[in-house]
């Protein structure tokens, strides 16, 4: 069996504000196992998403938080996250929580469940970690979104997706600078890691899941690509 896949989750598309939709989970799952069975192995990073972000914005009404704290408020919520996903796959995963992703485990498991780790950075920078750690060239982010744009298009409407991209281009449009809770598309932490190791990131949104295999089995997909 080949390298493990690095696959960095957001929480919302685990736990949706909206609540859970069963019916992707089950298809996700389907998915997953569905390429297991043909040899594939993953490590599924779960980030916090809506979940993370409600916590940490209830904490800071009711009394001031340090950066540190909120930061661990979204790790707990991560691991809680990647908790409910693991039992999901059963028996084929890995029986705990990969919380260090500098340490290497031993297993046969064709399925590995990862969360948080330490303040300052998001899953995202988990996965990066992981990728060096196993020998992944490659890291998948599974978003909400489809592409990284020329900026935010929410508040820009000239905003314009970015099919391909450089590393120096994304530290460009994200910047350096980390927020507890950001929704960043890849922090800035993981995008600095991830273009020192020269790794290659696909993005692509993860309730697609056509898209999402494509990319996956490493065919044409619609989404972005840091490649250089």
């Amino acid at each position: 069996m080949g390298t493990y896949k690095i696959i960095s989750i957001g929480g919302s598309i685990i736990i949706p504000p909206s609540g859970f939709d069963t019916d992707f989970l089950k298809k996700f799952r389907d998915l997953i196992a569905g390429l297991v069975k043909k040899g594939d192995k993953f490590i599924l990073v779960i980030g916090g998403g809506a979940t993370c972000r409600a916590y940490q914005h209830a904490a800071k009404q009711v009394v001031q938080m340090a950066n540190d704290e909120l930061d661990w408020l979204g790790i707990k919520t991560t691991i809680f996250n990647a908790e409910f996903v693991r039992v999901l796959f059963k028996d084929l995963a890995y029986k705990e929580i990969i919380t260090n992703p500098t340490k290497k485990i031993k297993t046969n498991k064709s399925v590995i469940i990862a969360a948080g780790w330490k303040p300052g950075c998001s899953t995202d920078y988990d996965a990066v970690l992981l990728a060096q750690t196993y020998g992944a060239r490659e890291v998948i982010n599974a978003s909400n979104i489809s592409y990284i744009y020329t900026a935010d298009p929410k508040q820009d409407p000239q905003a314009q997706p970015l099919p391909e991209l450089t590393w120096k281009e994304m530290k460009n449009i994200i910047g350096d600078k980390w927020t507890p809770g950001a929704n960043f598309p890849f922090d800035p932490k993981a995008v600095k890691k991830a273009a020192a190791l020269g790794l290659v990131v696909k993005f692509v949104k993860g309730t697609e899941l056509k898209e999402f295999e494509k990319s996956l089995k490493g065919l044409a997909y619609q989404g972005s690509v840091i490649c250089k």
